[in-house]
């Protein structure tokens, strides 16, 4: 905020009594009007409301807009190129270079433009296992992104702990703040840049708090996996037994909704690391999809609606009851809740958890062939891994329609991998065979013919072949073969009709139903030639047959 008149704020009194010792200066940022440390919820309440960056709904949650930007900016994301890091990340569609002197010279552009204003500084940690914690700085132009902070990472406990805090990686998130394509190389007006060099990411034109976290997550998947550590983006919950479970999928594939079982406890709803002691998750809150969320079929996540300290981005509601209407799509499909992990019931407080018994590769097929669950052998569980198959749901990207749009994302996360899929696939195999984990397939797609035509596949019959998995009692299905993958798929689990465990028997015609499978195999196999060089046979031998 430019506040020109220097007008005193609500929280201003309190503004430095969580300062960190090692300052903005340390940053260059020089200068300013006011920057407000590690404010609390309550206080970036009153901070969000003078600024009238947000409105309060009915039973306190935030509601903000957040413009232009209703989704990620995939194609608005650069990594610098220079020498300490440029043989170790994957360069192409995903990790696009940047100049180490276009990166000065933006940065130094938007040093400038924060001179005079009023910014937002929370510190805090990316990693909940203390061996593997990052400490993290967000320097931000809104309250309401500094709240966002609070929600999805893992605060220091101590006003010590606030004073001594050093980053190891700092974000700078200024909406206001505009890139010039032909002055600074961007490629539109937005930009996230992030500089493993400086430790430092820039990100400009775009209020889409995603952006904030997603950059975080890029940032571990550099680093961790480097120590050894499986960065993952991957939902994670435990059973009373301690078998904890991993849910890999993109958004809009059920990551969120399946992990958050009230029979287990939630680890975390996206963003995990797996190390030789287990499992741990990367923040401290949940980022939940909230279209359409139903209060029988998702009620905890339901419930954070209606709390206090939770964001709601892009939500509409009505500016004089201040009911919210999560049914409403007319900003975007891609409505958001931010809010801590304690809003969960069964959260597990310490966020992390021993190795997992079960991992799950969640894909939305929106063309209706694959069958909703089906173990995997681990060649066929790295080839799926590496395809990283579904279907990209409206509003999750900006330029996203209505209808589905067939994706191979390698890793279950290619807008944020940084290392070659295979060295993330080879980490994960070791895992896999070292701890014995069973790896599954479930499709939360459509059934019955494809988008459009066939209908989704019930969340009641999904959750009931994940309970189904976790407990065990799968392993003791009979098992057919899949007529194209080759991978085993259950013939009855109790509560699930055979008609849905074959896919085939709800389509027309068998013919037609496989025809459609064969397309869909095709598509496999020439996605995956950009892989084989750097895959063993048995992954490559553990594709589909046509």
């Amino acid at each position: 905020m430019n506040n020109i008149l220097d007008i005193k704020t609500p929280a201003q009194g309190e503004a430095s009594a969580l300062k960190s010792d090692y300052g903005l200066d340390n940053h260059g940022l020089t200068n300013l009007r006011l920057a407000y440390w590690n404010l609390p919820i309550e206080a970036l309440y009153e901070e969000i409301t003078f600024r009238r960056e947000a409105r309060i709904s009915r039973m306190g949650p935030v509601v903000v807009n957040t413009g232009k930007h209703t989704a990620r900016s995939a194609n608005d994301k650069f990594i610098v190129r220079e020498p300490t890091t440029e043989e170790k990340v994957w360069w192409g569609q995903y990790n696009r270079p940047f100049s180490a002197d276009k990166f000065n010279d933006l940065f130094n552009r938007l040093q400038g433009f924060l001179q005079g204003r009023d910014l937002f500084v929370q510190d805090c940690y990316a990693g909940a296992d203390p061996n593997y914690r990052m400490p993290v700085r967000v320097i931000c132009e809104f309250a309401w992104h500094a709240m966002f902070c609070r929600n999805m990472f893992i605060l220091p406990q101590t006003n010590e702990e606030y004073r001594r805090h050093v980053p190891d990686f700092t974000i700078l998130a200024v909406p206001s703040f505009k890139g010039i394509p032909q002055i600074d190389g961007t490629a539109t007006n937005t930009f996230i840049v992030l500089n493993f060099a400086q430790k430092l990411c820039i990100i400009g034109n775009t209020a889409y708090g995603g952006e904030i976290k997603k950059s975080v997550f890029t940032i571990l998947n550099y680093v961790l996996p480097l120590e050894g550590v499986m960065s993952m983006h991957a939902s994670a919950n435990v059973g009373k037994d301690g078998d904890a479970a991993l849910f890999f999928g993109l958004s809009g594939t059920g990551k969120t909704t399946l992990s958050a079982d009230p029979k287990r406890g939630l680890i975390g709803d996206d963003e995990h690391g797996w190390s030789d002691e287990g499992v741990f998750n990367f923040e401290g809150g949940c980022y939940a999809k909230v279209i359409r969320l139903s209060p029988t079929a998702e009620p905890q996540i339901y419930a954070t609606t209606k709390m206090f300290g939770t964001i709601l981005e892009n939500v509409v509601f009505d500016p004089v009851t201040r009911s919210i209407d999560l049914d409403d799509e007319s900003i975007t499909e891609n409505t958001r809740g931010s809010y801590p992990l304690e809003y969960i019931s069964n959260a597990v407080p310490e966020k992390m958890a021993g190795h997992p018994k079960n991992i799950i590769f969640l894909t939305c097929d929106a063309s209706g062939v694959m069958p909703p669950i089906a173990k995997l052998s681990p060649g066929q569980a790295m080839y799926q891994f590496i395809s990283g198959y579904t279907s990209k749901i409206a509003g999750t990207e900006v330029g996203l329609g209505k209808e589905p749009e067939m994706t191979f994302s390698t890793c279950f996360g290619a807008p944020f991998m940084v290392h070659h899929p295979y060295f993330y696939a080879d980490l994960l195999k070791r895992k896999i065979l070292k701890y014995g984990v069973n790896c599954w397939l479930v499709n939360t797609g459509w059934i019955g013919g494809a988008y459009g035509v066939g209908k989704r596949i019930s969340i009641a019959y999904t959750r009931r072949l994940l309970d189904a998995a976790l407990t065990g009692e799968l392993l003791k299905a009979q098992y057919g073969k899949d007529p194209v993958f080759g991978f085993s798929v259950p013939t009855s689990c109790d509560g699930v009709p055979a008609s849905i465990l074959d896919p085939s028997g709800s389509w027309p015609g068998k013919d037609v139903y496989m025809q459609k499978y064969r397309q869909l195999a095709a598509r496999f196999i020439e996605n995956f030639k950009k892989f084989e060089s750097g895959c063993p046979p048995e992954v490559i031998k553990a594709g589909p047959r046509v």
